[in-house]
């Protein structure tokens, strides 16, 4: 099952209201993912020179104000952080790679969700009614906004093996269906150095992406390689820096739908998630065609 829903803004005004439009959304989807929620939001960027990290702790009483001094003390750069219960987002005036190193030594214990200049990544096994209370996922704001509802079929009902998955920066994928050829391909991305840290077949897409794109694809040809490289039945809904995409494999086997208006382009597995969205009556409605890339950017 799953279930997967995205909202990107036309209309930047509307971004303070990102966080409010969006939840009904990811609830509407319970009944499709009960296991775990999770969502990518982009926004509230930083510099080029800086890096924008978020990261989970196992529980609510991590002291963040003494991983800001160390992050300070070694880096001799500005540090800023915010919370969310269990999870912080820290802005740093330095590379990305030299961060990650430093926190994955010093401070094990913490989990780096996402990486980038503009992306954010929360997740969390529970419900997601649970997810959006705990987290206050309607005061959000942003450009776009992509989420994910999680029914385990393939692995163990956990955190880290929920969606969304990140491999690159600013880079992430939300999966609804089935992947059959994953364990081969993650042989082979191994071998090109794109670490997967979870059994689960769908951040074997999100690490081919950030393979293929590191190669220099762009994220159109990308994704035209899913279709050639990976093999089973799937809906994907992918966030960058700039946009979102969806894509279905070439049967369209799994459920999607979108709506565009002046103001938003929205996608869901299913139109109740969309019933409640301002304007929904007179936007353009439409299935995805099978084996056909959609993107929208900024």
């Amino acid at each position: 099952m799953c279930g997967i829903v995205g909202l990107f803004l036309k209309n930047e005004t509307l971004e303070s209201e990102l966080g409010r439009l969006f939840s009904p959304m990811l609830i509407a989807m319970t009944d499709r993912g009960p296991d775990s929620a999770g969502i990518a939001v982009y926004g509230d960027e930083v510099e080029t020179d800086s890096v924008k990290m978020t990261l989970q702790s196992k529980d609510d009483s991590f002291d963040w104000n003494h991983l800001a001094d160390q992050l300070k003390a070694h880096f001799t750069a500005n540090v800023a952080f915010s919370t969310n219960a269990n999870y912080a987002v820290f802005k740093i005036k330095a590379k990305e790679a030299v961060v990650r190193h430093y926190i994955q030594s010093h401070f094990s214990m913490l989990v780096i969700r996402s990486a980038g200049q503009s992306i954010e990544i929360l997740k969390e096994v529970g419900t997601p009614t649970e997810f959006v209370q705990r987290y206050n996922i309607s005061e959000f704001k942003g450009t776009h906004i992509i989420g994910h509802t999680r029914m385990a079929t393939e692995s163990a009902v956990t955190t880290s093996g929920s969606h969304p998955f990140s491999t690159g920066m600013d880079l992430c994928l939300v999966h609804n269906g089935s992947f059959s050829n994953h364990n081969r391909l993650r042989q082979k991305l191994k071998r090109e150095g794109i670490e997967i840290q979870t059994e689960n077949d769908s951040e074997v897409a999100a690490g081919y992406l950030n393979w293929k794109m590191r190669e220099g694809s762009t994220l159109s040809e990308a994704l035209n390689g899913v279709l050639k490289d990976l093999d089973g039945f799937y809906t994907l809904a992918i966030g960058t820096r700039n946009g979102f995409a969806v894509l279905r494999d070439p049967i369209a086997c799994k459920p999607a739908i979108l709506a565009e208006t002046d103001n938003y382009v929205a996608m869901a597995s299913e139109y109740r998630s969309l019933a409640d969205l301002p304007g929904i009556d007179d936007a353009k409605l439409w299935e995805p065609e099978p084996g056909e890339v959609y993107i929208w950017e900024n």
